[in-house]
């Protein structure tokens, strides 16, 4: 069948809402996941995890865990084999060393991998991983994170470390009108329900994993790495993920069952356990961010100055830039901002759903309410004021910001006008009302990525990619993409993902998965079209188009490419147990080419739903004494429940990049960011009170109290 004889949609599939392709799979159990995927003479690893904060391994006395039954090996820094760290990996960073498991004898954090027990069962291994005796040589241990750390540094990571314009002290000392406020967010986890697995095995040479990853060519590129193979020696697949938001790419588990398989010459499958993530999975960092802002009478930025120091390990730089949206969002004659880190015995930190975005809008947005409060002025008036018309330290135009538009189609919906500004005046027996907003934004980026579209003889199609549907839809979004690209329907597309032999390709984070797999597979579309409209007709064995994106990415046009959004909260505040209700939660956002709008919604009420566990629950705590955490599971860390999750609505304004074929700027995370300002601006305007620590628990409410009519 050529293109000129192939049915053509009537109507294009993107923008029109569809049902996840795999649905029914995941939904009937058809979808098998990492730690469920049978292999024969499959061998089961369990780590075993320091339990000692800092100090060094005097021994491993593995002896009598060897003679347990089923045992197979122990692995441990002594008898491991060894492993490369010393490289910049596909994301431009080096690995993590936490990864390079059993190097050394070195414990820098409580929860470090010490040893890897190799059992016929999960059972055994786990019996035998549970008995295994490590003695320490403890030495003392500091994790005390606070705002005055003397050795606190100024760091790069994903941005660099300080950015500023004008000078700082003449628009402080022009500025009628100052705000200096510190904020601070706990340390957050994101568990995903499918906990980390991986099995490796070795096929004639060849190095196999089965993982649940955010990035199949990510993984299979620093395994190679790590273990000085040939690039092409490495497959990785991935088929079904259940949950990333950051967490899953290149982690101890996956290095030890593939030490593990190479020691005994049979399939290892490493897991971790939900309680082991909360020490190997990564987490947000605490931050303590310092906002100052210094206006004119009417609102008008003349100052903003953001600070935000986070925590990291002491054997990896990771940076939290809570001071980024400061960068992006507002203009004043002066900016300053600064990231800084503290290296501390605690794990390694690492992105979270809105890294850096999700703790630093909520100090900002936080500032800017407090800021109009101050000036008499209406929060979204404040905005209007302080409205860029390009980057404001940049300087770069704007691919499409239209942060009002989301500002003014959000207030009528949810009927800001008729609020009644005055804090603590709204009550309904022992509960007060108060509403709140914030803004929203996130970077829109694409990474290089490849993929080949197949045209087969009874006019069905196959795109093979190395995407990760990291439970988002892409499978679903990227069907819709292809179809149009290729003018058939959804059900004559095949999407195949999760491969590493398909191809390099961006990975599922930053909110830039569906745009980065859209351009290569829109490509690769074209070009098979134009080969189509050559052929007579298609062989047994089908056409095929592959795409490489790397000279289209490098060759558009510099902008300030962001998804941008206005989030509304209403909440509810007892008066008596200090708890904080939240009633109603609207978001409007500008973030591009909508695909599928069925789970472009979901992905943004998800991210607001965590905004609300991110205001009022989410908190970490560790004990001094032994450097781990209090409750590490999901018993005592507390998310948002069904209870808690009232209405919560989500749509979206026109946004268009016209240098950009694609269109796709990304919602996966520009849901979370500026939800806990909003809940907490809310929290300010029932009670009179300002909460500037999160979460926003019911001994704080209390112990803060309430002011004004609504008190009395």
């Amino acid at each position: 069948m050529t293109t000129a004889t192939r049915p053509k949609t009537s109507v294009g599939s993107v923008g029109v809402a569809h049902t996840r392709v795999e649905g029914r799979d995941k939904v009937t159990g058809a979808a098998r996941y990492a730690g469920e995927i049978p292999f024969t003479e499959l061998a089961h690893g369990w780590l075993v995890l320091s339990t000692v904060a800092r100090g060094r391994i005097r021994s491993v006395e593995d002896g009598p865990v060897l003679a347990m039954p089923g045992v197979l090996a122990v692995l441990h820094h002594g008898n491991a084999p060894r492993v490369e760290s010393d490289f910049i990996g596909m994301l431009g960073v080096p690995p993590d060393p936490t990864a390079a498991v059993f190097q050394h004898d070195r414990v820098p954090c409580l929860g470090w991998p010490v040893a890897l027990v190799v059992a016929e069962t999960s059972e055994q291994a786990r019996e035998a991983a549970e008995a295994l005796v490590v003695h320490y040589e403890q030495e003392p241990h500091d994790i005390d994170f606070h705002a005055g750390r003397p050795d606190a540094v100024e760091a790069d990571g994903t941005m660099p470390a300080v950015a500023q314009k004008g000078d700082a002290a003449a628009a402080l000392a022009s500025s009628a009108v100052v705000l200096d406020a510190e904020y601070t967010t706990p340390e957050e986890h994101h568990n995903p329900m499918e906990p980390h697995a991986a099995t490796a095995r070795w096929d004639e040479g060849r190095l196999e994993i089965v993982d649940s990853n955010q990035g199949t060519a990510w993984v299979a590129g620093e395994l190679a790495m790590m273990f000085s193979l040939d690039p092409g020696a490495v497959r990785v697949v991935s088929e079904h993920i259940g949950g990333g938001f950051g967490s899953k790419g290149v982690r101890a588990h996956q290095v030890a069952a593939v030490l593990a398989a190479t020691v005994l010459q049979r399939p290892v499958r490493v897991v971790m356990t939900r309680r082991q993530m909360f020490s190997l999975a990564g987490y947000r960092s605490p931050t303590t961010q310092r906002v100052r802002l210094g206006a004119d009478p009417d609102g008008r930025l003349r100052l903003l100055e953001h600070d935000s120091l986070s925590q990291t390990s002491t054997v990896y730089r990771f940076v939290e830039p809570g001071a980024g949206p400061a960068r992006v969002m507002y203009d004043a004659d002066a900016h300053r901002t600064v990231n800084r880190v503290v290296e501390l015995d605690v794990p390694t930190p690492t992105w979270m759903r809105a890294p850096g975005e999700a703790p630093g809008s909520f100090a900002l947005e936080s500032a800017f309410d407090e800021l109009a409060e101050k000036c008499g002025i209406d929060p979204i008036v404040l905005r209007e004021r302080n409205e860029p018309e390009a980057g404001p330290v940049s300087g770069l135009p704007f691919a499409g910001r239209n942060l009002l538009a989301c500002f003014r189609e959000g207030a009528r919906r949810f009927g800001w006008a008729e609020r009644d500004p005055r804090p603590g005046v709204r009550r309904e027996g022992r509960w007060l009302l108060g509403t709140g907003t914030a803004a929203a934004s996130f970077h829109a980026g694409a990474l290089p990525s490849t993929a080949t579209v197949t045209a087969h003889p009874d006019g069905t199609f196959t795109v093979r990619i190395g995407a990760a549907d990291i439970g988002t839809g892409a499978r679903t979004a990227l069907t819709l993409v292809a179809a149009d690209a290729l003018e058939t329907e959804p059900e004559r597309v095949r999407v195949r993902i999760g491969d590493s032999d398909f191809g390099p390709a961006g990975i599922a984070g930053g909110s830039m998965g569906t745009r980065s797999w859209s351009w290569a597979v829109m490509a690769a579309a074209r070009d098979l079209r134009e080969r189509l409209a050559l052929t007579a007709g298609i062989p047994p064995e089908g056409v095929t188009a592959r795409s490489d994106t790397t000279d289209a990415l490098a060759a558009l046009a510099q902008r300030e490419r962001h998804s941008f959004g206005a989030q509304f909260a209403e909440v509810a505040v007892d008066t008596a147990t200090g708890e904080v209700r939240v009633r109603r939660m609207l978001g409007i956002f500008a973030a591009g080419r909508i695909v599928n709008p069925l789970t472009a919604r979901n992905q943004l009420t998800g991210g607001m739903i965590w905004g609300i566990s991110m205001a009022l629950h989410e908190e970490a705590v560790r004990d001094p004494a032994t450097g781990g955490h209090v409750g590490p599971d999901l018993a005592n860390y507390h998310v948002a429940a069904h209870a808690d999750v009232p209405r919560v609505e989500a749509d979206w304004v026109e946004d268009t990049d016209p240098d950009d074929p694609v269109g796709i700027k990304g919602v996966g995370e520009i849901g979370i960011v500026g939800a806990a300002a909003a809940i907490a601006n809310a929290v300010w305007h029932a009670t009179g009170v300002r909460h500037r620590a999160l979460p926003i628990r019911p001994d704080r409410v209390l112990a803060a109290g309430t002011r004004g009519a609504g008190n009395a």
